[in-house]
């Protein structure tokens, strides 16, 4: 056997970065009513950020991997930027601005509302999107 295989067996492949965030607390104004659009309401934001192969697993340097504290202060800005109708366009934007602004692969988002603005008793409604860069 010759030792080119031996050394391509003994190669580990390089980690995938998954970075996850629960519960980004915001306070929007996103909804169908006005009530929503103008006194606005709580709002929580999950995300899992798939950011592939990273330098930071070799250097320990956050500078080579994905800042989720400017993560969630880039999420807060968005999210409170513009008011939308719907959880999905605001999530599609979110999504969309995320795979860009920090170069991801994969991006899951959900969005919680936890006290909608509906007439029957309900713990929570939430609407949740998965998008890939490309």
């Amino acid at each position: 056997m010759s030792d080119d295989l031996d050394d391509d067996r003994d190669e580990a492949p390089e980690p995938e970065v998954v970075i996850e965030i629960s519960g980004l607390s915001l306070y929007t104004h996103h909804g169908v009513t006005a009530a929503e659009q103008e006194i606005g309401q709580r709002l929580l934001i999950d995300l899992r950020l798939e950011a592939g192969t990273c330098d930071a697993t070799l250097t320990d340097r956050v500078e080579d991997t994905v800042d989720y504290g400017e993560v969630c202060q880039f999420v807060a800005l968005a999210a409170q930027a513009k008011s939308y109708r719907t959880l999905e366009a605001l999530i599609t934007t979110l999504s969309n601005q995320l795979i860009d602004k920090f170069d991801l692969e994969r991006v899951w988002i959900k969005a919680t509302k936890p006290e909608p603005p509906i007439p029957l008793a309900v713990d929570e409604v939430s609407v949740e999107l998965w998008r890939e860069a490309g």
